[in-house]
Formats: C-alpha cells, sequence, structure tokens
C-alpha cells in the first residue's frame, strides 16, 4: 500500500451499504437528497420562528428564535449526520473543502442540494402564512451598520467552523454527538448575536429568504461574511491540528466514525 493512502474501515453488516464507501457514485444522489432535506428543515424552522412571530404578533420570543436555529441543527446531525455529513450550510462545505476533508468535485452539488432545500423552505412559509416577517431576511439590527454586522458575521462563523471541524477532528472526533457541539454553539451565538446581525452564519438561510421575498439590500454580509470566517477557521485548524485526518473525512463525507 502506497504511502498517504487513506483507508476506511470495514463495513459494519448493520449499516445499509450505500454508506460504507462515501466516493461511490451511485449513491450520491441519496447524499445530495439527504442535504436537501435537512436544508429544507432547518431553514423551515429557523426561519420559521421569525415567521411566525410576525404572523403572531410577537408570539415567538426573541430568545426562542435564537434557540430554535442549534436545536434544530442538532437533531438534523442525528438524523442525517451519517448519510451525507448534514453539512446544511454552504460555509461548513466550503471549510470541508478547503480543509480536504472533502471533494471539491462534490462541492456544487451540496451547494446546490442545499439552495433547494432552503429555497423550498422559505416558499412554503411564503404559502402557508403569507409574505410576512419579510420572511426572515437576515439584517443588522437597528443601529448597527453594515460593516458591524459583517465583522460580527465573520467571527461567529470562524467559530462555528472551528467547532464542526474541530469535533470531526483525530481523537477529537465525537461522532454524532457531533450535534450537541454544533448545535449548543448556533443556540449560544444567536442568544446574544440575533439583535447585532441576526447570527445567519449560514449563507443560504439568508440567499433562500432573498430569492423568496425579492429582499437583496444586505445579502453580501450574509454571503461574504461566512466564507471568509470559514476561511479563516481553515487555516487554524492547520496550526492547531495540522494535516486532515482520516476521521474528519469520514464525518464531513457521510461515513460513520469509528
Amino acid at each position: 500500500m502506497s504511502k498517504g493512502t487513506r483507508v476506511y474501515r470495514e463495513p459494519d453488516e448493520s449499516e445499509t451499504p450505500w454508506i460504507h464507501d462515501a466516493h461511490d457514485p451511485r449513491y450520491e444522489l441519496r447524499r445530495l437528497f439527504g442535504e436537501a432535506l435537512g436544508t429544507f428543515f432547518f431553514v423551515l424552522l429557523s426561519v420559521g420562528a421569525v415567521v411566525v412571530d410576525a404572523k403572531s404578533h410577537g408570539k415567538v420570543p426573541l430568545a426562542a428564535q435564537a434557540v430554535v436555529p442549534g436545536l434544530a441543527i442538532m437533531a438534523i446531525i442525528y438524523a442525517i449526520g451519517n448519510v451525507s455529513g448534514a453539512h446544511i450550510n454552504p460555509a461548513v462545505t466550503f471549510a470541508y473543502a478547503l480543509r480536504r476533508n472533502f471533494p471539491w468535485r462534490r462541492v456544487p452539488g451540496y451547494w446546490f442540494a442545499q439552495l433547494v432545500g432552503a429555497v423550498g423552505a422559505v416558499a412554503f412559509l411564503r404559502g402557508s402564512m403569507g409574505n410576512v416577517g419579510r420572511l426572515g431576511e437576515s439584517v443588522p439590527g437597528r443601529g448597527i451598520s453594515g460593516l458591524d454586522a459583517f465583522l460580527l458575521e465573520t467571527v461567529l462563523t470562524v467559530g462555528l467552523a472551528t467547532v464542526t471541524l474541530g469535533t470531526s477532528s483525530g481523537k477529537n472526533n465525537v461522532g454524532p454527538n457531533a450535534a450537541i457541539a454544533r448545535g449548543g454553539y448556533v443556540a449560544a451565538a444567536g442568544l446574544f448575536a440575533v439583535p447585532i446581525s441576526g447570527a445567519s452564519m449560514n449563507p443560504i438561510r439568508s440567499l433562500a429568504s432573498a430569492l423568496v421575498g425579492n429582499h437583496w439590500s444586505h445579502l453580501w454580509i450574509y454571503v461574504l461574511g461566512p466564507g471568509v470566517g470559514a476561511a479563516i477557521a481553515v487555516a487554524f485548524a492547520w496550526i492547531l491540528r495540522g494535516p486532515p485526518t482520516l476521521a474528519a473525512d469520514k464525518a464531513a463525507q457521510g461515513s460513520p466514525s469509528g
């Protein structure tokens, strides 16, 4: 066996066969469906909290709007983490690819699946609730400049990507329980940052609201900020942990850890 070759563990008979080899193209459609479905429910809940608050005239407290995305991410990772890796966020996909845990050739498919799921969720909310709450548009808080919101979204995404990469690397790979770390971080960040920047940390969640609601004024903040933040987190990962690991490959590509 040549030096540097990465070898995946022997298949577990209790697992469905298509999970065994993350590189098998026959099963990519299932992984893409997992990303689309997971993103649909994440955006449905996170944007839905804002839309329902507007529809019900303030019945969903701001703290609840901050915590819902974290709980949603936690549940979704447990549900489909071993299918697609449960990226549910283009910034996470970008970070994994930049870190060399995820093949660049699969990135466009994941981004497209995430877009389909996110737009489907916001379209469903608009159809069922109406065009209220600006469909959860990501905007800076009152009195907050675009630059300040951009900086905060960037820093928040550095933390999110650092947690994501850190809990899927070598001995720190906690498998499905990475859901707790990632979901907990999203909720914690939201509890203080929602009134300032919206605490999106997810370009596709913000883009879906802009597309369906035709609100474009601040979108650059929520696309550029997470992208820059993810790149910084990857640089930090190299400093903290060195080269990428097989365990992180499995977490990023949908193969169970262990």
